[in-house]
């Protein structure tokens, strides 16, 4: 009888205790609302675009004679030995490239191609006179670029979404080069043109910035150094002999571009 008694008041216990659980309050927790990664920036992949900027050089153009009239001529200065002459004018086209990221240091290789409208032109009078012959003579001479083309390496860094970098590789471009010399009568006695594509070298740095992961802007400044070409400057049918006038090229470009960055894969 004990013992009947002693196992119905457990079991009464026990379902009084799974009575007084159901009537407590559940404690529910709310789900973990997921991260979302912000997307890291990246210098690296191909990009294409269009610059614009200004080109100026301050070219020497020296002249020799090549007969003994004509030596005598440049000793005198009834032709001018040597003239510095300013070269400059717009410059704008397009660029491609390729950027590869490792950590802060940023490697690639650019090529561009610009049309140029930068051109000089510069007279010279003699200041002597030798003679009725010689008298009021005068030089003149013109240069001017066409186009401009660079193929580059550069190397940055980065800071996140702005670079600063080096530039430096091969650079062309197509010169024309003209020299005239007339006697004192005014009449053409010498001349002489040339133009040809001419290689050389370019070395600068620059400022790019990502305003969007697709979308940069950069500030470039590009000294270039195409050599010398010599004109032969020959005599027309109202001249004797003829004279060589070397031609230098060249100068400094100061120019922005905008750039469309292709996303990296």
């Amino acid at each position: 009888m004990l013992k009947k008694l002693s196992l119905a008041l457990a079991a009464s216990v026990a379902l009084g205790g799974t009575a007084l659980a159901a009537d407590l309050p559940r404690r529910t927790v709310a789900p973990v609302a997921p991260v979302m990664a912000v997307p890291v920036f990246t210098w690296t992949g191909f990009y294409v675009g269009v610059h614009a900027g200004y080109g100026y050089a301050d070219n020497n153009i020296s002249t020799v004679g090549n007969a003994a009239n004509t030596i005598a001529n440049v000793a005198n200065l009834a032709r001018p030995p040597s003239l510095s002459v300013d070269n400059d004018g717009f410059i704008g086209g397009v660029q491609a490239g390729y950027n590869l990221q490792f950590g802060a240091l940023v490697v690639g290789v650019e090529a561009d191609i610009s049309l140029s409208d930068m051109s000089s032109g510069v007279s010279y009078a003699s200041p002597f006179t030798f003679g009725a012959a010689l008298a009021g003579t005068r030089s003149e001479f013109t240069q001017e670029m066409d186009y401009f083309g660079t193929v580059r390496a550069r190397v940055g860094f980065a800071f996140d979404r702005a670079m600063i970098y080096a530039t430096g590789g091969l650079a062309y471009g197509e010169v024309s080069a003209n020299a005239n010399f007339f006697n004192s009568a005014g009449f053409l006695q010498f001349t002489g043109s040339s133009s040809e594509v001419e290689v050389g070298y370019t070395l600068g740095a620059g400022l790019e910035y990502a305003f969007t992961n697709n979308i940069t802007l950069k500030a470039e400044y590009l000294y270039f150094d195409l050599g010398d070409r010599n004109v032969v400057v020959n005599a027309t049918p109202l001249g004797l002999n003829s004279y060589t006038s070397n031609f230098e090229t060249n100068g400094h470009i100061v120019r922005a571009g905008l750039n469309f960055k292709f996303s990296s894969f």
